[in-house]
């Protein structure tokens, strides 16, 4: 308002007022503004008639000029909430039609919901709308509530970091002794994918889409091994086994089902009111979105697979009305105090053992599973303690990961990000949270051909370009 404060303090009738004007005004002029042309033209036309015209009725003229020139450069600045929200809804609206499944997108600013939209249907048999309060499968979103249970029992006490698999559950086999919960949370423990040990002979064919594997009988695949992937503790390997039994250690340790806990300890404290780990037959889940997958021109429910009712790898169903709720807890540290919240923010150290003299080499996994093929095997083995991404993974295989507990937590542009994607049978999501930027984007899809972090992150580029 630099112009308006001048002419507060020049409105004495002074002489040299027009000239004093002009050269105020070309000075504004000259900062880089798209309307540059047309200021001068109208502050121009207001010079040229300064001669005839009242100074009030000039200053008036003036006055109602440059308002409506800021009025139009904050309708053109990309931080306008209005602006930002036209960006945003570009980004998604184009991905779906009116009659296909969606997605639910929230973005949360500085503590407060700046966007938040529903595109597409819940379910294409009652033709229910994806609104807020739709409820999806978060899938390995459901990672980061899993982890904040095993912290709430390690701040109760009755749970340590370092505490060994096999003193929790006394039947593990004897590699269970070098597994620590620090290991389950941060995907070093090396325990086997149970999915890979469902499909070894003897239980291949014995889970299907109406028969789930359910939790006790991962942890018996498991107990059925006689060695991990490797020495816990020295490589990295993305592991949904971890997780389901660390749903199961949570109920275990606290007495309680891992879902009863969950919604006692977490969802009711924060008023998630409808957020749930979902046991098929125990509870229901209200403004459910079915998963689909796309065949051709055809959209087919595709909303339960055979590993669907595991519990702490990916079985928790949200809102973004409820995942704000969790943002703010987050935000807030309302279960947690920010001292405890940094070990599930803190990215793993892997212990050094490498038998390779080259920088990164691959090295097959032990294995007990015949099923196994050599190229799901490999591991990238580095002469460093940087953890690294695996073969037959999403990202490039030795790509370097930063992991805490249920978050990944590498920058993004330089910024403090932490965030975690989910992908299962008929659903994608993805949270990302910039805690030092106060900006949280989260993105649930009940459709697999939408894979929401990069639409995510375009979002991201809107708030994080405009900062600079």
């Amino acid at each position: 308002m630099p112009a308006l404060l001048w002419l507060h303090q020049h409105n004495t009738g002074d002489s040299h007022y027009s000239r004093h004007w002009r050269w105020r005004t070309l000075e504004l002029c000259n900062a880089s503004d798209p309307n540059v042309s047309h200021i001068e033209l109208m502050l121009r036309g207001q010079i040229k008639t300064a001669r005839s015209t009242p100074l009030i009725l000039r200053l008036a003229a003036t006055f109602f000029a440059l308002a409506g020139i800021m009025a139009s450069a904050r309708a053109q600045d990309p931080s306008n909430p209005s602006t930002m929200t036209q960006n945003i809804d570009a980004i998604f609206a184009p991905l779906v039609t009116p009659n296909s499944p969606g997605v639910a997108v929230l973005v949360i600013k500085n503590g407060k919901k700046l966007f938040e939209r529903g595109y597409g249907l819940r379910d294409l048999q009652s033709a229910a709308k994806i609104d807020p309060s739709t409820n999806f499968r978060l899938a390995s979103c459901s990672k980061q509530f899993t982890a904040m249970a095993i912290m709430l029992l390690v701040h109760d006490g009755k749970l340590r970091y370092d505490q060994k698999l096999i003193e929790i559950f006394p039947d593990f086999p004897a590699y269970g002794k070098s597994i620590s919960v620090r290991n389950l949370l941060n995907h070093t423990a090396g325990l086997q994918d149970y999915e890979t040990l469902m499909e070894q002979p003897g239980t291949k064919g014995k889970w299907t889409d109406d028969h789930q594997i359910q939790d006790a009988e991962v942890l018996t695949l498991l107990e059925q091994t006689d060695r991990g992937m490797f020495p816990p503790g020295t490589q990295w390997y993305y592991s949904n086994s971890g997780y389901v039994v660390l749903g199961l250690i949570v109920a275990k340790v606290s007495g309680q089902s891992f879902p009863e806990f969950l919604h006692r300890r977490i969802f009711a404290p924060l008023k998630m009111d409808h957020t749930l780990a979902y046991v098929k037959g125990q509870n229901e889940i209200t403004n459910r979105a079915y998963g689909h997958t796309k065949e051709g021109n055809t959209w087919n429910q595709t909303d339960q697979s055979s590993t669907s009712a595991t519990l702490g790898d990916g079985g928790i169903y949200s809102s973004l009305e409820d995942l704000a709720k969790w943002d703010e807890a987050l935000r807030t540290n309302k279960l947690l105090s920010k001292e405890e919240m940094q070990s599930a923010l803190t990215p793993v150290t892997l212990t050094f053992t490498s038998p390779s003299p080259s920088p990164c080499a691959t090295y097959s996994i032990a294995s007990s599973n015949p099923a196994r093929t050599e190229s799901d095997s490999n591991v990238p083995w580095c002469n460093d303690s940087q953890p690294r991404w695996s073969a037959n993974s999403d990202r490039p295989e030795g790509a370097p990961v930063s992991y805490g507990f249920g978050w990944f937590v590498d920058p993004y542009e330089s910024h403090q990000r932490m965030w975690h994607y989910g992908e299962t049978m008929g659903f994608h999501s993805y949270i990302v949270r910039f805690p030092n930027d106060h900006l949280t984007i989260i993105v649930l899809c009940n459709r697999t051909d939408i894979i929401p972090e990069p639409q995510a992150l375009d979002v991201a580029d809107l708030f994080l370009a405009a900062r600079k």
